[in-house]
């Protein structure tokens, strides 16, 4: 039965002491999800930097990595689908990350992109795709998979050159160049549709390498008349916006994935992503 999890991130800006963690931990649990995927930047005392590059991304950590997070999350009864971790933290100290794993009794870890990459450039692309090989390489040796996450920037075209557009992008060359032994992926559909591409058509093509699914829907909330014909779209509960969530669930466990995980930073009902994650686990829970 695939996991049904929420993104540790949602829950930043609730998280404020222990007590408020473990209460947002069982609404999660009470609203039908059986898992949570967890940030090493949120786990474990992290530099300021860190946590400033976070915020200013619209992903508030709060005091989260002061916190217990093995002794909350067992008490919530919740599991660990799995772990984000940046590529250079798994290079400089794999070890740590083996050890992190197993203390949440996880088998995924997460790189989630490259920051201020050239993602422009194949041959980085490329040299990206022989990094996360070795570092999967290593990890496989202790039981854990190592998977890519994508955003939207894995969808631009080198050099804008025109042709199929999924043969001409840093996302295509990394599916190509990494050795599915040792890497496979965690995709995120609403930046494959940022970015113009249809989704389902990535899910496709990753098949069975699609271990774990970002999942959020995207479309538009007006309160009041809009200004303009032309509005902003953003990030929905599941069954509220314009992407075709239902075919994208279907599509997900038609690829065995181990892990359905919602995901958004922003743009939640009432402003609030407890009400915000609860609203979409209705529609979840109906499809799995």
């Amino acid at each position: 039965m695939v996991k049904k999890a929420v993104q540790q991130i949602m829950i930043g800006s609730v998280c404020k002491t222990e007590e408020k963690t473990i209460s947002t931990l069982n609404s999660i649990r009470s609203a039908g999800y059986d898992s949570i995927e967890l940030n090493g930047f949120m786990i474990k005392p992290t530099p300021f930097i860190v946590r400033l590059l976070t915020k200013v991304a619209g992903m508030p950590t709060g005091s989260a990595g002061k916190f217990d997070w093995k002794t909350l999350i067992n008490e919530s009864g919740l599991k660990v689908c799995s772990i984000h971790e940046d590529l250079g933290s798994i290079e400089r100290d794999i070890d740590s990350i083996i050890k992190e794993a197993q203390t949440f009794n996880t088998n995924n870890v997460v790189v989630t992109g490259m920051y201020r990459f050239a993602y422009n450039d194949k041959n980085e692309v490329k040299s990206l795709a022989q990094r996360l090989n070795k570092a999967g390489e290593e990890l496989k040796k202790n039981g854990i998979n190592l998977l890519y996450h994508n955003h939207n920037i894995e969808f631009v075209r080198f050099d804008n050159q025109q042709g199929e557009y999924l043969q001409n992008c840093p996302y295509s060359l990394l599916i190509n160049e990494t050795n599915e032994d040792f890497v496979n992926f965690e995709f995120d559909s609403y930046w494959a549709c940022d970015a113009g591409i249809n989704p389902l058509d990535i899910m496709k093509i990753l098949s069975n390498r699609m271990r774990c699914y970002h999942i959020t829907d995207r479309g538009s909330r007006l309160s009041a008349a809009a200004l303009t014909p032309i509005i902003k779209n953003d990030s929905m509960e599941l069954g509220y916006g314009n992407m075709n969530i239902a075919s994208l669930i279907e599509t997900a466990k038609s690829c065995n994935t181990e892990a359905i995980i919602l995901e958004s930073h922003k743009n939640w009902i009432d402003k609030n992503p407890v009400k915000s994650l609860e609203l979409s686990a209705k529609y979840l829970n109906a499809k799995i």
